[in-house]
């Protein structure tokens, strides 16, 4: 196995961000190998556990004119800065990108917002539910006769939001390499869900999606949706390819030759084939069967049991629900391991910085990491 990436090893990142899409961007530039520095103090919770591994803490003031001073210093010092402040209210607390790039120009400053910086609704609030269902990727998901369903935050905050801005960095920094200067990136997670949509606004209103819960991938099709066992538990059964669903349909012991699969009318006889057939074993037993034959048929597993299936388990050994692998792997990198939660570096890092402990005291407020915000998870019994 090869080990995980250290290609940003030399980046360090300071995160503003809370909640979930900023702060899982920063994990995944950690996991490449940045110094990942969250600024806590004033402004909600610490970002969920969840993706706090390898980062350090330090707590500033930023509305006092000790704690921006302090910011600044550690600003010129940064490659990145990510925030997810509503449009303007960076400006406002004096650390908006034209503050900064005064400081650093080659500074690479990432707001990650759910409508963007401008637009009719840049200024409101709003969570993943809002963003896809802005981009129609939410009115594309669910039963036709019943209510969208949600993936759960999936998309928005993590695809749409911290993956976008990820990649965005990334590119900015190599394109830094080039031109010596930093820059601006407006991600909006609207924006992403909308990008991520490409390929299904094509099909919308056709026969491959003519609309929600119809069509090839939205589970009528019988060849691609879940179907239940006999023990109540479901396989994922994804045999688009005509080679695979042949497999599929002699797998099942279903006789004579294989229908047409990509006729829609095919589909009702299709399924009720295949309900009957599944029925007859066990959600494992047919993942066995099914093994090396080339059916396009998995398991679907509970979260529970993700990191004990065997090829999760092989690919990564030391992964388990409270820590997901560190990712990307490449070749010819040295190893770094899925480190413990945040630690507040606040005295450390300011003294490097050239604070005494006064000015420290007073560019902290006197406070440690935290806030008032949400805490994860914030349900209760």
């Amino acid at each position: 196995m090869n080990a995980p990436a250290t290609i940003l090893e030399s980046v360090r990142v300071l995160d503003l961000s809370r909640l979930a899409p900023g702060p899982y961007g920063s994990m995944l530039l950690g996991d490449m190998g940045a110094e990942i520095i969250i600024v806590a103090g004033g402004r909600g919770s610490l970002p969920i556990n969840a993706y706090g591994r390898g980062k350090s803490v330090v707590t500033l003031n930023l509305k006092s004119e000790e704690g921006r001073s302090a910011f600044h210093k550690l600003a010129a010092t940064a490659d990145v800065l990510i925030e997810g402040y509503r449009p303007g209210v960076a400006d406002r607390l004096g650390i908006g990108y034209e503050d900064l790039r005064s400081i650093n120009s080659r500074l690479i400053y990432c707001s990650v917002t759910g409508y963007g910086q401008d637009g009719p609704l840049a200024q409101e609030a709003g969570h993943d539910i809002n963003y896809v269902g802005m981009s129609g990727m939410l009115g594309a998901m669910g039963p036709s006769d019943a209510a969208p369903v949600l993936p759960l935050n999936l998309v928005a905050d993590f695809a749409g939001g911290g993956m976008h801005a990820a990649l965005a960095i990334v590119s900015a920094l190599y394109e830094r390499e080039r031109s010596g200067r930093g820059k601006y990136l407006d991600v909006a997670m609207v924006d992403g869900c909308i990008s991520l949509m490409a390929m299904h606004y094509a099909d919308w209103g056709k026969p491959v999606l003519p609309a929600r819960g119809q069509g090839l991938l939205t589970g009528e099709a019988p060849f691609y949706r879940c179907h239940r066992c006999s023990d109540g538990r479901f396989v994922a059964v994804g045999a688009l390819e005509p080679t695979f669903f042949g497999n599929l349909w002699q797998g099942l012991g279903l006789g004579g030759p294989p229908p047409d699969h990509m006729s829609r009318a095919t589909w009702p006889e299709i399924a009720e084939e295949f309900e009957r057939a599944f029925v007859a074993r066990t959600r494992d037993e047919w993942a066995q069967h099914f093994a090396g034959k080339d059916a396009c048929v998995t398991p679907v597993l509970s979260p529970e049991e993700v990191f004990d299936h065997p090829h999760n388990a092989s690919r990564h050994p030391e992964a388990s629900p409270e820590s997901v692998p560190v990712l990307p792997w490449a070749s010819q990198a040295a190893g770094r391991g899925n480190e413990e939660a945040p630690k507040d570096i606040s005295d450390r890092l300011l003294e490097g910085l050239g604070l005494g402990r006064k000015e420290i005291a007073a560019a902290t407020g006197g406070k440690s990491a935290g806030g008032q915000g949400i805490a994860w998870p914030p349900v209760r019994e």
